[in-house]
């Protein structure tokens, strides 16, 4: 519960700085900058975001703790220094105008909107790795009081430059993320302590893991997390290239948000199994048992927004949409009203591989799911000139059942195992 609360409580922060930036002047410009701005900084701190993962597997000793500490410092400043290389105004211009092609009138904002949240992954990296180390040690809750202070200060942020500042949405969008993990990471990091403390006192000079141990398992996660948030770019690629280019971009945040409210508990579930779940496999028929009703509670919840009046009341009273956003925004919702059940299913599979570290059929299966998104969404948008965000809720669905289909095999032999060793 503890992990499916923090999940919860990210995810509303999306739709709170969608709706602030929404009830701001130029809303479609705003929020399409603000959009792009976040797809570029999910690429970059792609290489991280599996260290909650990692740490959750790794760190069973001190020793480990202490390696993966000085791993997860190379990586953060790795991932810096490549967004303040790309934040060289040629360097952007020539993401932004030559491989984007986006539209001119938003490009001053994602470039400032970029700048701001530079400190946003590598606070990203050390929050995830510690919260990794809380999970494994029995701390769940303070995960989300982590979380707590990350809404508390992003909402304060946006809510305190929206009222007395003159300063765009996009960016105050921006400053609402970066300061929110910021605060999220030092309090996590601080909530630690414990955990450490008891890692030092049980230490009985366990051999740490090596560097090319800790590589060998990360890298497929890591190239994982890389290729599935490095759709992002692509897909913005293709919605300024489709029908509607502006109004796809500025609706895709709050789509993704809305999408993300019920998405997010399947993603919490990741952790949970690789935590609980021991060798034999003794608990692998309560979890598989839970996610089958996670999936379908949170396919039901989406549905009723999708398909009921209650859409328009999101899109336009919650997040302050204009009625031409709001139309757009709410056909690509009904189209992935049933995207919630795929993540708890591909949450499930992904956590009987990584737990048993078979990770290889990981990334194997995300590559896929990219090549098919990318497929899909030269098909609708180019092809057959559909509007953008129409085009991107497709190919993110037909991905992401293929990569269900593929990791099906794996897991399945697997789980045959756990089954048989009964």
């Amino acid at each position: 519960m503890p992990l499916a609360a923090t999940w919860l409580m990210m995810s509303i922060e999306g739709p709170y700085l969608a709706a602030i930036i929404g009830r701001l002047p130029d809303q479609t410009y705003n929020l399409a900058a603000y959009g792009v701005a976040f797809s570029l900084a999910l690429i970059i701190e792609s290489p991280i975001i599996m260290l909650l993962s990692a740490s959750t597997s790794l760190v069973t000793h001190y020793a480990n703790f202490r390696k993966l500490f000085f791993f997860t410092l190379f990586l953060n400043g790795a991932i810096t220094a490549i967004m303040f290389v790309l934040l060289i105004p040629s360097a952007f211009d020539v993401l932004i105008s030559d491989i984007l092609k986006l539209p001119e009138a938003i490009h001053a904002r994602v470039y400032f909107a970029t700048w701001i949240l530079l400190p946003w992954p590598a606070a990203i990296g050390f929050r995830r790795f510690y919260q990794g180390v809380l999970i494994r040690s029995g701390f769940t809750r303070r995960v989300a009081y982590g979380t707590v202070m990350r809404l508390l200060f992003m909402s304060l942020t946006a809510f305190s430059l929206a009222i007395f500042t003159d300063l765009e949405g996009a960016l105050i969008g921006a400053a609402g993320l970066s300061i929110g993990v910021v605060a999220e990471s030092i309090a996590t990091r601080i909530m630690t302590s414990d955990a450490i403390r008891q890692l030092k006192a049980r230490y009985q000079g366990e051999l740490a893991v090596s560097y090319g141990e800790i590589s060998r398992f990360y890298y497929p996660l890591a190239l994982t997390s890389m290729l599935t948030l490095g759709v992002h770019p692509m897909v913005t690629f293709f919605l300024g290239q489709g029908r509607l280019a502006l109004e796809s971009l500025a609706a895709a945040p709050v789509v993704n948000s809305l999408v993300f409210i019920f998405r997010s508990i399947g993603l919490s579930y990741q952790e949970v199994i690789i935590a609980l779940l021991d060798e034999e496999g003794k608990q692998y028929y309560q979890l598989r048992k839970f996610a089958q009703i996670l999936a379908v509670l949170s396919v039901a919840g989406l549905a009723l927004v999708a398909f009921t009046p209650l859409s328009q009341i999101w899109f336009i009273t919650v997040s302050g949409l204009s009625e031409v956003l709001a139309s757009v925004a709410a056909v690509p919702v009904k189209i992935m009203f049933f995207f919630p059940a795929l993540t708890v299913l591909i949450s499930f599979q992904r956590a009987i591989l990584i737990r048993f570290q078979k990770t290889n059929s990981i990334t194997l299966g995300t590559m896929l799911e990219v090549l098919g998104i990318v497929a899909a969404l030269y098909l609708t948008i180019i092809h057959f000139n559909w509007i953008g965000i129409y085009g991107a809720a497709i190919a993110y669905l037909t991905g992401r059942i293929i990569a269900n289909l593929w990791l099906a095999a794996p897991t399945l032999r697997l789980t045959r195992r756990i089954r048989n060793s009964k």
